[in-house]
């Protein structure tokens, strides 16, 4: 059991206020507003109505190593046992279900609830329906809840709808907007009156326990849309470039200066059938960086022609890949290649958002270069660029043009992070930061 030091500043100010029907801790990676609502929730776990309480978060992996193991850490297993068979954790007596709510369907799991309060992890990257749903079944008297979230678009549903209708706000700066007069003045369905939500903006130095170095290699991690999000708490949008670091004359590399390689983690390759198939050949050099060392670039074919191209060219470049790390959607593709027992195969990790993120950090910090043989891959980074449509609707997401090399890119990358993530001299968040 580690011990809790005392809250200071912004983060005292949150725990004393959170007394809303809906509390909402957001900003910055690291800022502290996890371990706050953490608090918050294991009082209420103690002391709140009687009633089903419940966690949710993208999936019931992420809700038990973001939530629950550091609650046991401050508690002790005594007083906090998880219950994988059925999907349920023990806190401080209270039985709390846990839902994971990665897409659409998720609200189907919650219908029909009756709750006594729910705790939501970084509650902007769920389903719109899922969250109106949870909302909704908190019908006990007295039911509360508790979310955390870091920025996204300033058009993302969850601010323009929830957060800029907050009735109490201690804001980045650390100033206070109070509407608590108007929720009490006017009457429920008027559209003025605020929601009965508080909201608490955490920023990266609001987290007072942190090692000033690590805080510099977490600020250093970041550039752009990513910076202003996730170490200023800015709801900002994503426009532009999403490589803004890269710059040639800093990352690529001329073949012959490739340093020897300690290891050859991946080929990452995103499938195409009307559009190109592209891969992306990763390693970890000697130097403690990881390099996209070559570039596969086969002409348009059968699954078998494919197939048969990749062993070819696996020879011809004499470096064979530990994985092979294929678009999740190329079922035949995969099946052939597991037949002709071309490499090893998985599934690419493809959380795009994520993805994009670890490898700007990896180019921010200039831990990850380019050899000059992946050519096309050099062409497309320059135009590889956010949505200004999507943008519009607040959602991130890249223009879907001349990206298959940046895609296979990026599958390399993270689907080998287990394998290259601590080996880095300067270490960056990883895919999935922790809120």
């Amino acid at each position: 059991m580690s011990a809790i030091r005392p809250l200071v500043g912004k983060q005292l100010l949150a725990v004393q206020n959170s007394t809303a029907r809906l509390n909402v801790y957001e900003g910055s990676v690291r800022s502290s507003k996890t371990i706050c609502s953490l608090i918050d929730w294991i009082r209420y776990c103690r002391k709140g109505p009687p009633g089903t309480l419940l966690m949710t978060g993208r999936t019931e992996r992420t809700i038990i190593n973001n939530l629950i193991l550091p609650i046991q850490e401050m508690l002790g297993p005594g007083r906090v046992s998880i219950n994988r068979g059925n999907g349920t954790v023990n806190i401080c007596g209270r039985i709390v279900i846990l839902v994971g709510a990665n897409n659409e369907a998720a609200r189907t799991k919650i219908q029909g609830l009756t709750l006594a309060g729910a705790y939501v992890d970084e509650a902007p990257t769920l389903p719109e329906s899922y969250w109106n749903m949870l909302f909704s079944r908190l019908s006990v008297p007295g039911a509360q809840m508790f979310a955390t979230g870091n920025p996204e678009s300033p058009r993302h549903w969850f601010k323009t709808q929830w957060l800029d209708r907050a009735k109490f706000w201690i804001r980045d700066d650390g100033s206070i907007i109070d509407r608590r007069g108007d929720f009490a003045r006017l009457q429920a369905g008027d559209p003025d009156r605020p929601l009965d939500l508080h909201r608490f903006t955490f920023i990266l130095d609001d987290n007072p326990n942190l090692d000033p170095d690590f805080v510099a290699s977490l600020k250093s991690s970041y550039t752009g849309v990513w910076y202003l999000r996730f170490v200023l708490g800015k709801w900002v949008v994503a426009d532009g470039a999403i490589y803004e670091s890269f710059d040639e004359a800093e990352h690529k590399v001329p073949h012959g200066n490739l340093p020897q390689m300690s290891r050859v983690l991946a080929l990452g390759i995103d499938y195409g059938t009307t559009n190109p198939t592209a891969g992306i050949l990763l390693g970890i050099g000697a130097d403690g960086r990881l390099y996209a060392i070559d570039e596969w670039s086969p002409p348009r074919g059968t699954d078998a022609e494919l197939s048969a191209a990749l062993a070819e060219w696996l020879r011809d470049t004499k470096h064979e890949p530990e994985w092979v790390f294929v678009d999740p959607a190329a079922a035949s593709f995969k099946l052939q290649l597991y037949r002709d027992d071309t490499a090893r195969v998985a599934d690419a990790t493809n959380e795009v958002l994520d993805g994009i993120r670890t490898v700007a950090a990896l180019f921010s910090t200039r831990q990850l270069l380019i050899s000059d043989r992946c050519e096309r891959l050099l062409n497309e980074i320059h135009g590889y660029v956010w949505d200004s449509k999507q943008s519009e609707k607040g959602i991130d997401k890249p223009v879907k043009l001349d990206d298959h090399f940046c895609d296979a890119l990026r599958y390399a990358v993270v689907s080998s992070q287990f394998r290259w993530f601590s080996h880095l001299s300067t270490p960056i968040p990883a895919a999935k930061e922790a809120a």
